[in-house]
């Protein structure tokens, strides 16, 4: 038997042609199936791919700490203490003002991992 003899002597499909064609409800419902499963996928991945917080957003978060706290945030953020805050961190001066603290912390540069 040749290969066209078997594929003539296989049985007629089990459903209706009009059922193995697609029209456009078919098409509709293909198309909220794919929305739902999109929506879930963003709802799934979207802890992943959030943006964090910028280095200033961190920084300036730190405002309304005690100086020791704030200084110890600061350094956690930045990877380490800046020079320039070191002598408020031993008590050897005073911490500076809020705008200075975070332009001293902005020019510092993260530590490298």
């Amino acid at each position: 038997m040749t290969q066209a003899e078997l594929i003539a002597a296989l049985p007629d499909g089990r459903l209706p042609p009009d059922l193995m064609t697609l029209g456009p409800s078919d098409l509709l419902l293909a198309f909220g199936v794919g929305l739902i499963v999109s929506a879930l996928l963003s709802m799934l991945l979207a802890p992943f791919v959030r943006r964090r917080p910028s280095r200033k957003a961190l920084i300036r978060a730190t405002r309304g700490l005690p100086p020791e706290e704030r200084l110890l945030a600061i350094a956690k953020i930045v990877g380490r203490l800046p020079e320039e805050l070191r002598p408020a961190a031993y008590r050897r001066a005073a911490l500076p003002d809020d705008r200075t603290v975070e332009r001293i912390a902005l020019k510092a540069r993260p530590k490298r991992k």
